[in-house]
């Protein structure tokens, strides 16, 4: 699959020199035989590469024990003008434009969302049923157990998520079958509980094995400790982690704890609820999609965001912001402007995963600007940023800011922006969930549990080397220099003709 763009060869950065000369040229070796396999692959996809725009299709999975899917598609429901039913009653010609990207339409000429809703007990899914836009999904996608998995990693990957999964897949082929050209998957879960990470991560992996070129991307709420229901939620968010770095390309990380203090501190709300989380979570996906939905100069597909976004495969997590966010009582004394709303974007109190950008720097960042707004206004703001806080970017990679417009705003908002950003900042949210792992495992607490249901120790401890890696890497890159890498590059470079010339002589 072609996770890189040529862009980015230029902007390839090696490892560090710690790594030893002989581990180094291997790894070199590999990625520029991976390159040449991509390049391969790139012309295998280019009729994908090539449609149209409204010829792009996403379909979404929404796991509703966290409910997100749900607020997400009366969202964007509501932006392309349908009501409860799905029957249009928009007046702008742009909401129908691509709304094919997300929904069929039916014989009646009503829209139906192409998601597929999935749980491992039935009452998450009466209740979705029985919500106001309940009758827009169409019934049949509707899968669920009945025991559920009890917040067990285990249960969701192996047993009662494994009974279900071919039941998912089949509504996941049919719906595909019916698009013209099937672009990615959309899902959304949560890393703690055990539907969303063991059957999310199961799901993920046979999708990968059926659609190999086609993009997956999650939006994934992590665990945290302010906000927790479940003791074994860093066992289950560090197995999943470990299959979100192998079968995902992108994944938005979301954290309850940076939800609730986004409701405490800025919107200034005494008694948050779940609802008012789902709808902070939903207007960052509404402006992540914004480009496959509606008009726009930039990102115009999953697989162009994803190129601009993702510099090395492994690094695909991304931390995620909305602007405007201010307190109901305020809004009437602000007059929002351009500046003001990058600057919300790019704070860090504003960030929807509790880590803070500020002790790391981005690799690559993505701005979705959405309203009636001057495209020079917005790219002299951006280049204002990048130029003010140049020490948060990596030097390696140049114009690592993308930026996108959009002419329609939320409902209810004159304008907007959306934030996403591939920050080593990340790092700070995977060590305080491995910490969590690693104290429990330490002493096989609960491991009963998973082990009960067909686990190997061995997957414990595979999926916390691998988040060790993760973090390394990470760190590897925050720390990496220009200068440096260049000096290995031509070490490479001399070390690479040797071999070979070596190779020819065998021949």
């Amino acid at each position: 699959m072609l996770l890189h763009s040529k862009n980015f060869k230029t902007a390839f950065v090696g490892d560090i020199k710690q790594w030893s000369s002989r581990h180094y040229r291997r790894r070199r070796r590999y990625r520029r035989r991976h390159r040449r396999s991509e390049s391969k692959a790139e012309r295998n996809i280019k009729d994908i590469d090539t449609a149209t725009d409204d010829e792009r299709w996403t379909l979404g999975t929404p796991f509703e024990q966290c409910k997100i899917g749900q607020k997400f598609w009366e969202t964007i429901s509501q932006e392309h003008g349908l009501d409860s039913t799905g029957a249009y009653s928009g007046d702008n010609d742009l909401q129908l434009e691509r709304i094919n990207v997300y929904y069929n339409e039916g014989s009646t000429g009503q829209y139906v969302p192409r998601a597929v809703l999935v749980d491992l007990e039935p009452a998450t899914m009466d209740a979705v049923r029985s919500s106001p836009y309940g009758k827009l999904f169409r019934p049949d996608n509707f899968v669920y157990g009945q025991s559920g998995a009890g917040n067990s990693w285990a249960r969701g990957y192996y047993t009662e998520g494994a009974e279900l999964v071919e039941s998912i897949l089949d509504i996941v082929r049919k719906e595909a079958e019916h698009t013209d050209c099937l672009q990615g998957f959309q899902l959304a879960h949560s890393l703690g509980g055990g539907t969303g990470s063991g059957l999310g991560s199961l799901l993920l992996s046979k999708v990968r094995e059926e659609y190999p070129d086609r993009m997956l991307c999650s939006y994934s709420v992590v665990p945290s400790p302010k906000v927790s229901d479940t003791v074994v939620e860093p066992y289950n968010a560090v197995l999943s982690v470990h299959q979100l770095v192998e079968n995902c390309d992108a994944t938005f990380c979301i954290d309850n704890e940076a939800l609730y203090d986004i409701c405490f501190r800025t919107l200034k709300l005494s008694n948050p609820g779940y609802g008012e989380l789902n709808q902070l979570v939903s207007a960052v996906m509404s402006g992540v999609s914004t480009s496959l939905r509606f008009p726009g100069q930039l990102n115009s597909d999953l697989r162009k965001l994803f190129v601009n976004m993702v510099p090395f495969p492994r690094l695909h997590f991304f931390m995620v912001g909305f602007a405007p966010l201010t307190a109901f009582n305020s809004q009437q004394y602000r007059n929002l402007s351009v500046p003001e709303l990058t600057a919300q974007m790019f704070d860090a109190k504003n960030m929807m995963a509790a880590s803070d950008p500020r002790h790391g720097r981005y690799l690559t960042v993505a701005t979705i600007f959405r309203g009636r707004l001057s495209t020079k206004e917005v790219e002299n703001q951006m280049l204002a940023v990048q130029q003010k806080n140049s020490s948060y970017f990596v030097e390696w990679i140049p114009n690592g800011v993308k930026t996108s417009l959009c002419d329609i705003p939320p409902v209810g908002l004159k304008m907007s922006g959306t934030f996403i950003g591939n920050s080593t900042a990340i790092q700070e949210l995977f060590k305080r969930v491995n910490d969590q792992f690693t104290a429990m495992f330490r002493r096989k607490a609960f491991l009963h549990w998973f082990t009960g249901e067909g686990m190997d120790e061995m997957e414990f401890t595979e999926s916390e080397s691998n988040m060790h890696d993760l973090v390394s890497e990470y760190q590897q890159y925050q720390d990496a220099t220009a200068d440096d890498d260049y000096l290995e590059d031509e070490e490479y470079l001399e070390e690479e003709e040797v071999l070979e010339d070596e190779e020819e002589e065998e021949e």
